[in-house]
């Protein structure tokens, strides 16, 4: 069979594999037990939480997406980095993460931490330093594109340097997507997703996904979902699936907005820092352009104050004030008081989010929309 290329095996997961009927869309399995052919004789699929027919459909599909081995499907992004932690991290374990990682990761990681199951160590990957102090380090845990701040980490080095340190290495890449970045290509171990956001890709699915480079670790995470009780549903899948297969088309659309909304950022006078991986004066631009198919389609920028911010939000018609991202229609986010509230305001100031930052991400409307209404919301800024 001729190797397919990323944009044509998404377009065609699952698709003319029905033996009973021929369906050229794949069904969903909604039944959650298997009948067996006899005692001790199960089949592939004995019970819905271990395994589904749909799940797996999808579960292969990004797996091969992101060039991995093997790849389990969870009821929701949080719940992919728990089983994630729980199998790869052993009891006690010193889990390194990046600083300014999504505050739902680090609010986990800190729980964890106080009540005795880990270990956590803070670190800037953007700093080269910060790989000279892995030693000691279990798991390295990495987001790049960051969340908020869109800071890319070199994710070959640091692979690199935490294999060398004795430390497996999980990469957070709800942000780019496969269609954008690819980290086991990199050296990374494992690749976490929020399918959520740009594999669902139409804001109407709560999923997860994990990909491991190697068999044995895909057979080990699916162990610790199905025990946990974590694996995601069936019809969740099929939905998550059907909007895989427009995943290239609408990053190639979102990230051309990106672009057009940065452009508009950079000139406007209410504006007093843009953080986006495409701009050439962004700190890791030359890394991004390298590492990356595109620069991904979130753009944070900052007014200043919670004052301008208000005032920005207050009558914006083309992009919803609400929190996640990753859909066809535009968000507009407010990290402070949303995604990152659970971090305590040192450390969100450590992290660089203020209360004038505001993060979008873009969907698929048409760019001169998007553009007319966010320069509107930047004019009540400035007057703010």
């Amino acid at each position: 069979m001729t190797e397919q290329r990323p944009r044509t095996r998404a377009v065609r997961a699952g698709i003319n594999i029905d033996p009973a009927h021929s369906a050229v869309v794949p069904p969903v399995f909604l039944s959650t037990t298997y009948a067996f052919s006899g005692i001790g004789r199960p089949g592939e699929y004995d019970y819905s939480r271990s395994a589904n027919p749909t799940r797996s459909v999808l579960a292969s599909a990004v797996a091969q997406l992101e060039g991995g081995a093997g790849g389990v499907i969870t009821a929701s992004g949080m719940a992919a980095v728990t089983a994630t932690l729980l199998g790869l991290l052993p009891p006690g374990g010193t889990l390194v993460a990046a600083f300014d990682a999504y505050g739902g990761s680090w609010r986990l990681f800190d729980a964890l931490e106080r009540t005795g199951r880990l270990v956590l160590r803070l670190a800037d990957f953007t700093d080269p330093r910060a790989l000279d102090d892995l030693a000691g380090a279990d798991l390295v845990w990495l987001e790049t594109p960051s969340n908020p701040l869109l800071r890319v980490t070199d994710l070959a080095a640091t692979c690199a340097a935490a294999h060398a340190a004795g430390a497996r290495v999980v990469v957070d890449n709800t942000f780019a997507s496969p269609a954008v970045q690819r980290p086991l290509e990199f050296g990374a171990d494992v690749v976490v997703h929020s399918a959520t956001k740009y594999l669902n890709g139409h804001s109407d699915v709560v999923a997860g996904a994990i990909v491991a480079g190697t068999r044995e670790v895909a057979d080990e995470l699916a162990w610790w979902a199905n025990t946990l009780g974590v694996t995601g549903g069936a019809l969740d899948s099929y939905l998550a699936l059907r909007g895989l297969r427009t995943l290239h088309l609408r990053m190639a659309a979102a990230q051309a907005n990106a672009a057009a909304v940065a452009d508009l950022l950079v000139s406007h006078p209410a504006v007093t820092a843009v953080h986006y991986p495409g701009l050439p004066t962004h700190p890791q631009h030359a890394l991004a352009t390298r590492q990356m198919d595109g620069y991904g389609a979130i753009v944070t920028f900052d007014v200043g104050t919670e004052a301008a911010v208000r005032a920005l939000v207050d009558g914006m018609e083309c992009f919803c004030l609400a929190e996640s991202l990753g859909g066809v229609e535009s968000l507009i986010s407010h990290p402070a008081t949303m995604t990152h509230a659970a971090m305590p305001p040192e450390l969100r100031a450590g992290a660089g989010i203020t209360e004038g930052m505001l993060r979008l991400s873009l969907g698929v409307e048409d760019p001169a929309d998007l553009v007319a209404d966010l320069r509107n919301g930047l004019d009540r800024a400035l007057d703010a």
